[in-house]
């Protein structure tokens, strides 16, 4: 286990591999550890970093802010502080608009991007995520948070992602979630639109979405590719929001195949 220390609290991040870095970010209610069989993968090839976002995982969570844009900061601050220059960034669902965002806002720190299941404009996120983003709604779900995980283990492994290692994922993680960095991290995604910022982002850059995601709309990949012509775009016809855990062999595969193609 490793942290950095930055202006704005304490930064938990996972390191694994040799080579040429690569910065793997999670979504929502996440953390590091959705990416651990990409990471022992990749980690064959590549030096590969999963952080927590502030508020999630095992960081810091004493801020007033969990905004989209408090997240591209941390990803820049992260790379200035390990002497990580230009490297690729993937991000699954929240951590794909932030990779976005970083690509925007800090082009000279990113070599390629690559979204996961990402909502491009905030709207295409389903009807729970978006009241959660409200604050009568998010108070009353943390404190009903005992039957909200109960709720959250059935719907996701009912409904958003089959691999049965993913309900005990969903609990770890939520109980690390605190009422803050659950509702303002949702409610600044909820209203994010990246699509007029889009054409700035001259890096390769690709989208993988699953056509049976029921958290963020599957065609997101459209305004992504109208904005970003020259991406990529990789759909999983029997994934949902979850591919690397869904069908980990073909997303790996994706994955690392665009990664390997020079610059």
């Amino acid at each position: 286990m490793s942290s950095i220390t930055t202006n704005q609290g304490i930064v938990h991040y996972e390191v694994y591999g040799r080579g040429r870095p690569v910065i793997l970010l999670h979504g929502w209610l996440g953390s590091w550890g959705l990416w651990q069989e990409t990471m022992a993968y990749l980690g064959a090839f590549y030096r590969t970093y999963a952080m927590d976002f502030w508020g999630f995982g095992e960081s810091g969570k004493k801020r007033e802010t969990y905004a989209v844009s408090d997240f591209v900061d941390l990803v820049y601050q992260f790379t200035e502080q390990l002497g990580i220059v230009n490297a690729p960034l993937v991000g699954h669902s929240m951590g794909g608009t932030v990779s976005l965002s970083v690509a925007i806002r800090y082009p000279e720190c990113v070599s390629k991007v690559v979204v996961v299941g990402s909502p491009i404009v905030g709207s295409s996120l389903a009807p729970l995520l978006k009241l959660a983003g409200y604050r009568p709604v998010a108070f009353f779900l943390f404190n009903m948070m005992g039957p909200f995980r109960m709720f959250m283990k059935y719907y996701y492994s009912r409904v958003i992602c089959h691999d049965p290692r993913f309900p005990a994922m969903m609990d770890r993680d939520l109980s690390s979630t605190t009422l803050a960095s659950f509702l303002l991290s949702i409610a600044s995604l909820r209203r994010t639109d990246l699509t007029p910022f889009l054409p700035q982002i001259k890096v390769p850059a690709m989208g993988i979405y699953g056509d049976k995601d029921v958290v963020v709309h599957p065609m997101q990949w459209q305004p992504m590719l109208h904005g970003i012509p020259h991406a990529t775009i990789e759909r999983f016809p029997n994934a949902g929001h979850f591919p690397m855990l869904e069908e980990p062999t073909a997303f790996i595969q994706k994955l690392k195949t665009f990664l390997d193609q020079p610059v």
